[in-house]
């Protein structure tokens, strides 16, 4: 079998399944343009504000993108290219998408708010405060994995630093003209094409002029820098880099499709499944922890109820962003199981041990863009360079949903302090970054971080679980959401588990507590949905 052919027959499932599966999903949740939309409602110029569909699509792919549909896939092609592929398929439309819509769906019924307020409203306060405290701390454990990645990355490639940079000012510029043009199309198209065409020649440019500063440095540079796009109007900074570094993303999914068309690799790797790899454990729950991104991410929820559902013009452009986007990161994760199939499985094995995902994703790719004629060296260069800029895109998108939390956790608070965080931006933005940089002091982040595939599917289940109790306490039948839910709860509790009895054994106490108290959380919130529930089913009806 050639990778022509793969990458053929999954990209006619994916685009089958949206028109088919996505029409199915999108009138379950029952969204109609004759609501306003919460972008219109409560517009505010800073995070409420309406835009259009390709620019929120351009935000939201390069926020749930990152190198999750990268180095998830490559990792677990350990247990056989197969069950990889079929996985990414399967869980990118029936549970990766359904949630991503559901959770912008739900949020657009709840005045934009995240997952958290609608837990409050659907399952209760106290339901509210657990989800927010468990996804508060995810998100600070991210901005500080994140900001250290970046800031390694940087001193290693001083020119993608300044690519990066160059970036930001672009999109500041961008931003701007944006808001003068207003809502003609014409323009909009012509300076979007004037955007991207200066985004790949700073990706050049960036390689010719290194800018180069102490890891220590770039790490307050990265916060600092993070402030301000939490702060400032989506519209002027976050919206604008993330629309134009998704056509970074697009350039390498367009890009990979017609080198492989032309190059036809052969798939090398042999087909067997290995129910049991060394030293990731045993196919279930590991898979389906290891790929996230591709197939289902509890990170999207927040990125879907906390900035994209402020910025979705109508109701209807839900699908395309929310639905859509799970797909093309679904097709991308198959792209990087590409990469890599391409070789043997001991060559596969070496050289993942070796380089790591990042850099043999890179390599194997750039092979392969090579053969559209552009220079091999500068092929894998763009490549890695990508995956730096949509890390970026990460973390200033983390520390923004991470100021929300905050400031929805003080919602209900009375106390002047208690007001004014959930009131005042800069004020919750600061908090976040001060605990992020303690957590960069401290170190421990490198501890708790293997821990993050279990909390993050844990973030899926528990984000199906309020999109099933919300639909269900509207009585619509919700199947199509409880069965994803109910598989997701499976694999995490089963994950947790075995992730705090291995880590108990080998005296790692720290894990083995965490792995527990997640464990004893998501018990408490399946408990709390269900009397939640209950009530509903014994209200006596109307007559």
């Amino acid at each position: 079998m050639t990778l022509t052919a793969l990458l053929l027959v999954s990209g006619i499932i994916l685009i089958a399944a949206y028109f088919t599966y996505g029409n199915f999903v999108y009138k379950k949740f029952g969204l109609s343009d004759k609501r306003k939309a919460p972008s219109h409602t409560f517009k505010d110029g800073i995070d409420y504000v309406p835009s259009k569909p390709i620019v929120v699509l351009g935000h939201h792919f390069a926020s749930i993108a990152g190198a999750g549909p990268i180095v998830g896939p490559i990792i677990a092609v350990t247990f056989g290219w197969i069950p990889a592929v079929i996985w990414i398929l399967l869980g990118g439309i029936f549970f990766g998408a359904v949630h991503d819509l559901g959770s912008m769906a739900a949020s657009l019924r709840n005045q934009g708010k995240s997952i958290g307020v609608i837990i409050q409203k659907n399952i209760g306060q106290q339901g509210k405060q657990l989800f927010i405290l468990f996804s508060f701390s995810t998100l600070i454990l991210i901005i500080g994995v994140f900001a250290d990645i970046i800031a390694k990355t940087f001193v290693n490639n001083a020119g993608v630093a300044s690519a990066s940079i160059l970036f930001i000012i672009l999109a500041v510029a961008f931003g701007l003209v944006s808001r003068i043009i207003g809502n003609s199309k014409t323009s909009f198209v012509i300076i979007s094409i004037i955007g991207v065409v200066l985004m790949y020649y700073f990706v050049y440019l960036g390689m010719q002029l290194p800018f180069e500063l102490d890891y220590q440095i770039w790490v307050y540079i990265l916060l600092i820098y993070a402030f301000i796009a939490s702060v400032t109007p989506v519209s002027m900074l976050l919206q604008p880099r993330d629309y134009l570094n998704s056509f970074l993303l697009y350039g390498l999914i367009i890009s990979a499709v017609v080198g492989v068309f032309i190059a036809n690799p052969e798939i090398k790797m042999d087909t067997q499944v290995y129910i049991s790899a060394d030293n990731l454990g045993y196919l279930f729950p590991v898979l389906f922890v290891t790929i996230a991104c591709g197939a289902i991410s509890g990170f999207h929820s927040l990125v879907a109820s906390g900035t994209t559902s402020k910025q979705l013009d109508k109701e209807s452009d839900a699908k395309i962003v929310g639905f859509g986007g799970m797909l093309i990161e679904s097709f991308l994760a198959i792209i990087s199981v590409g990469a890599v199939i391409v070789l043997s499985r001991g060559e596969y094995l070496g050289r993942l041990g070796e380089e790591g995902p990042v850099p043999l994703f890179a390599t194997g790719l750039g092979n392969m863009i090579s053969s559209v004629g552009i220079s091999e060296q500068f092929a894998i260069g763009f490549v890695a360079l990508t995956v730096s800029a949509f890390a970026l895109t990460t973390l200033d998108t983390c520390t923004r949903l991470a100021r929300f939390t905050l400031q929805e956790y003080f919602e209900d608070v009375k106390h002047p302090v208690g007001a004014t965080i959930s009131q005042n931006r800069y004020l919750s933005t600061t908090v976040v970054v001060i605990l992020s940089v303690m957590l960069l002091a401290s170190g421990s982040f490198s501890t708790l971080w293997p821990i993050f595939g279990s909390a993050n599917q844990l973030l899926a289940a528990l984000a199906l679980l309020t999109i099933a109790v919300w639909l269900l306490r509207q009585k619509i039948n919700a199947t199509f959401v409880t069965i994803p839910m109910f598989f997701m709860f499976t694999v995490t509790l089963t994950s947790l588990g075995l992730f705090a009895w291995n880590n108990f054994k080998n005296e790692v106490y720290v894990l083995a507590i965490i792995a527990a108290l997640l464990f004893i959380l998501s018990v408490s919130l399946i408990v709390l949905a269900s009397k939640s529930l209950k009530k509903e089913i014994e209200k006596p009806m109307d007559v």
